[in-house]
């Protein structure tokens, strides 16, 4: 497959992502058709035709039969953190890039699960409540300051890390368990399982990736490891936490609150009916997944995110997609760029290379990446080049997608 330049190339953003990114991609030459909800598959599959660049949040699942519906598409936008509600092998295969914003919207998070757990702590939400229904309760049972608070953050990622650096500052001690080996920031202290984690602290803090293995994380076992009075927060991914379990464990009075921003099932737009088994508790904070929802970090994602799926489609520029070989050429004026996404196997390059060579095309500059079974390489070239070289190139039984730019 050879794809050129469309004259009037097509955007599609679902999910009501931030205006900014519509601009920015209109002001680069796409045509940009916006919905401000997730919609259901054959509608999104009845308009991808022709669409080059598809930009999602996370209710959309981009599977690989919707995939196949966009031949033309060249790349996805998640517009947050998780990829999880992308396939991102199948997109792999057809040479299709994704891309991510894993720092945009870090401090949003961490600010809500700072202010969560001062909530939590001090039960604002019941004195809220009481107040509203013209009840004045002055009192001290139940609150307590945060300094001096153990938390365990699970997962220390930029999220995990962030949240504890501001936690240190508040005088909370710090104590974290993660699967990969990660570096302690300030006085916060490693735990060699989660178990050790939960023994330990007096808040618990869940900031994990959506990967398969983390299905059912938090469970029945888990709540039971937990101190005596502990908080429990869920700011990361629905899925990893039995709910049924840790209502059980609320109503029995072995943990004394919760916060939870994420669900297992979520509405697909506002104003639609939400149902939780954690409704009704009492010292538990529900929140409709707006742990990255503030204006600053909507617009931080929509630049970002834009950027990349426009330096990918004028560029060929792969940094930091979570698919494909993160690879990039300085940008030249009057070159062509070729950009060649492939099964990764022995010899590619110089089967390319002597393509080249054989219809005297001299290449001006040339990176190469490979990722798993997948193999992407960027080459500038300064002379004109035929329509054989285009032909012998996208035959090549390795070729997933050629595209010229």
């Amino acid at each position: 497959m050879v794809q050129k330049p469309s004259a009037h190339p097509r955007a599609l953003l679902l999910e009501g992502i931030h205006a900014d990114a519509s601009a920015l991609l209109q002001e680069a030459g796409w045509l940009v058709e916006t919905a401000d909800r997730a919609l259901p598959d054959h509608e999104i599959a009845g308009r991808l035709e022709g669409v080059e660049l598809l930009g999602i949040r996370s209710q959309t699942r981009v599977t690989e039969a919707l995939l196949d519906k966009g031949s033309s598409l060249i790349a996805v936008g998640a517009f947050c953190i998780g990829t999880n509600q992308i396939d991102l092998p199948a997109a792999s295969r057809r040479g299709i890039a994704v891309f991510n914003a894993p720092f945009s919207n870090t401090r949003s998070v961490v600010e809500l699960v700072v202010a969560e757990i001062i909530g939590l702590t001090r039960r604002l939400t019941e004195k809220d409540r009481a107040m509203h229904a013209g009840a004045w309760d002055k009192s001290a049972a139940g609150a307590h300051e945060v300094r001096g608070r153990r938390l365990g953050i699970v997962g220390y990622g930029n999220i995990g890390t962030q949240l504890s650096v501001l936690a240190e500052s508040l005088g909370m001690t710090v104590l974290f368990y993660d699967t990969a080996d990660r570096l302690a920031l300030g006085n916060a202290r490693r735990c060699g399982t989660l178990g050790e984690l939960l023994a330990s602290v007096d808040i618990v803090s869940l900031h994990v990736d959506g990967r398969p293995d983390n299905r059912n994380l938090f469970g029945e076992e888990e709540f039971a490891a937990m101190r005596p009075g502990s908080l429990f927060l869920n700011l990361s991914r629905g899925f990893v936490v039995d709910h049924a379990s840790l209502r059980r464990h609320i109503e029995a009075g072995h943990l004394a609150g919760a916060a939870v921003d994420v669900f297992p099932s979520e509405p697909s737009g506002k104003g639609e009916p939400f149902v939780s088994e954690l409704q009704g508790l009492p010292n538990v904070i529900l929140t409709p997944h707006i742990g990255g929802s503030t204006e600053e970090a909507q617009v931080d994602i929509g630049h970002f995110v834009a950027h990349k799926l426009v330096d990918y489609a004028r560029r060929g520029s792969t940094a930091l997609s979570v698919n494909l070989p993160n690879v990039e050429l300085p940008e030249r004026s009057g070159a062509h760029t070729f950009v060649h996404i492939h099964r990764n196997t022995p010899g590619v390059l110089a089967t390319i290379n002597a393509i080249f060579a054989d219809h005297g095309v001299n290449i001006e500059g040339q990176a190469l990446g490979t990722q798993g079974d997948v193999g992407y390489v960027i080459t500038e070239v300064a002379s004109d080049f035929d329509a054989d070289t285009l032909h012998r190139l996208a035959a090549l039984e390795e070729t997933v997608r050629l595209r010229i730019l």
